[in-house]
């Protein structure tokens, strides 16, 4: 398994050697911290859990304090350990994986684990674009601009049939809330790596806004 969570900082440019200019995306991928490792006795599946961006310590509850091992157990809550090796984590998440041997709690994961040429997919929440018609929000083309439509140019038109049917179909593509919402984008390709500053440049867009919290991992249809 490959993954870490980073930050999406903007995007940039790279120029070849020979001119060409491949637009790409900077992330600031990790260093992360496994947090947690199930496995089918426990919970059914197995999978690694990550933790990524300081956090100071009295914004966390207890409970998430507890998770990470930052309180130390006590007679009420023995299965609270002391574990100095994890720092307080904004964010955590889950790979799945079966090779779960090769991962302990506390254990660091940087860019190391990637190179150039690899494949990866990019998931994060789409930027919101509030309240949209059919044409801006599914690609409508809109009405006729003739025979008097001056005002129904992009309006979605009719949406069911009348006594046939006598309602509208779940599914049906209409006006409303545009993006905000979980996207992968799937078999991106690593331009580069900066091991030193936790950088990797993918080629193209990834889903998600400045300083939004994206997940890396190996590209499923590579």
């Amino acid at each position: 398994m490959k993954g870490l969570l980073g930050l999406k900082l903007g995007m940039s440019q790279i120029f070849s050697e020979d001119g060409v200019v491949t637009p790409v995306t900077i992330i600031q991928a990790g260093p992360c911290f496994v947090t947690q490792i199930k496995d089918n006795g426990s919970d059914g599946y197995t999978s690694v859990q990550l933790g990524f961006g300081d956090v100071k310590e009295q914004r966390l509850s207890n409970g998430q304090k507890g998770h990470l091992g930052l309180l130390s157990s006590d007679k009420k809550h023995p299965q609270r350990k002391a574990n100095n090796d994890i720092p307080a984590l904004r964010h955590l998440r889950e790979f799945r994986t079966s090779k779960i041997s090769e991962y302990e709690v506390g254990q660091q994961l940087t860019v190391e684990q990637f190179e150039a040429g690899n494949r990866v997919d990019v998931s994060g929440i789409t930027k919101g674009k509030g309240f949209a018609g059919v044409v801006k929000r599914y690609g409508f083309a809109g009405g006729m601009k003739t025979h008097g439509q001056s005002d129904r140019w992009r309006a979605p038109g009719s949406i069911g049939a009348t006594s046939g049917t006598a309602h509208v179909f779940k599914g049906k593509k209409m006006p409303g809330h545009m993006g905000s919402k979980r996207y992968t984008s799937q078999n991106l390709e690593i331009m580069s790596v900066d091991v030193e500053r936790n950088l990797i440049a993918i080629k193209g867009a990834v889903p998600g806004h400045k300083g939004s919290v994206v997940v890396i991992r190996d590209a499923a249809k590579s």
